[in-house]
């Protein structure tokens, strides 16, 4: 649960290191990279350690980690576009979600 906990946490720094600045196109783009960078340092503090518990102490292989942690990006991510960015949530990226689904289950299956 811990590696869990600590993906969501680094992946809600992630997109809005990522996609924050999508918000206010009117700032000058080397501002933007500069505060995206000083963002995403946070989200490294996170990511780390999330991955070496999960390798470490929960057993995860380093594939299922990668899977776990695009689920949770395509999580965090759509809740920010949908509420942060405005964005129209349509079926083709639901249908896409559906194939990334199929991903994890392959990725966990023994």
């Amino acid at each position: 649960m811990r590696t869990i906990l600590l993906l969501v946490a680094s992946n809600i720094f992630m997109t809005i290191a990522w996609y924050g600045h999508l918000k206010n196109t009117n700032v000058p783009l080397w501002k933007a990279i500069v505060v995206s960078w000083g963002i995403a340092f946070f989200e490294y503090c996170l990511m780390v350690p999330a991955n070496r518990f999960g390798y470490t102490l929960s057993g995860f292989s380093a594939f299922q980690l990668k899977i776990i942690q695009e689920v949770i990006t395509l999580l965090v991510f759509t809740v920010f576009a949908v509420l942060v960015l405005k964005e129209k949530m349509e079926w083709r990226y639901l249908a896409s979600f559906a194939c990334v689904m199929g991903a994890v289950y392959f990725a966990f299956k023994k």
